[in-house]
């Protein structure tokens, strides 16, 4: 059977507009099970585990912010566990597609749940081709924010013939943490835009000419051509 694999993150809440929280980012990245990635996959994580994150899932906010499990890294190591999670994104088979949102101009998450549903909606139609070459749709998400759940379940179920949702926990799949890495350069990609880029963020990627450069400008080689 001709799988696709769909990995879901997201970025920010539903809760109110705040100063420090201004977006709300969902990402699908998306994976022809018909592609081998396993020698990426490999290289991947021989380099993880050679720095001792054997079993670790790559959160890469915290990562950024010098949070959680990376509050005693150094910059330098941080910079490269970025880079390498990067380059296995950059160098695989995939595609993705993000959804950003700004949380200001929505009065209340139902508003902002329905927006989405809409957008999610109008991109499976406009792909159809694409998305109608597989037999079977899996949709792994780890069900942190039950909107999330509940309008890929409506949506899908509307848009698609065959499509399974499942429960992933992020250490388990890699593209679920490409996906967590796609969602920051988005929010990564709106800060340098608004020229709001944080200590922490030139802290690891040295200028905003390195940042563009590296990160933002290539990434773009992966996302879904409207």
């Amino acid at each position: 059977m001709h799988e696709l694999s769909s990995f879901v993150d997201e970025s920010g809440d539903f809760g109110e507009y705040a100063k420090h929280s201004p977006y709300y980012v969902v990402t699908m990245v998306f994976h022809d099970q018909d592609i081998d990635l396993s020698r990426q996959l490999n290289n991947l994580n021989a380099a993880l585990n050679n720095w001792g994150y054997e079993n670790v899932a790559i959160h890469t906010e915290p990562l950024i912010r010098r949070e959680e499990i990376y509050k005693n890294v150094e910059p330098n190591e941080r910079r490269a566990l970025f880079t390498k999670l990067y380059y296995f994104v950059l160098h695989s088979d995939i595609k993705y597609k993000t959804f950003l949102y700004r949380k200001i101009q929505f009065e209340d998450e139902m508003k902002l749940e329905a927006k989405m549903a809409k957008d999610f909606s109008s991109f499976l139609r406009n792909h159809r081709e694409f998305f109608q070459n597989f037999e079977k749709i899996i949709v792994y998400y780890d069900n942190g924010q039950r909107q999330i759940t509940r309008m890929l379940n409506a949506v899908m179920a509307t848009e698609l013939t065959d499509f399974e949702m499942r429960k992933v926990h992020p250490v388990n799949y890699r593209l679920f943490q490409a996906a967590d890495l796609i969602c920051t350069l988005t929010l990564l990609q709106q800060r340098y835009d608004e020229n709001k880029l944080t200590r922490s963020d030139m802290l690891l990627f040295h200028s905003r000419n390195d940042l563009r450069k590296d990160f933002l400008k290539r990434i773009k080689e992966k996302e879904f051509k409207d």
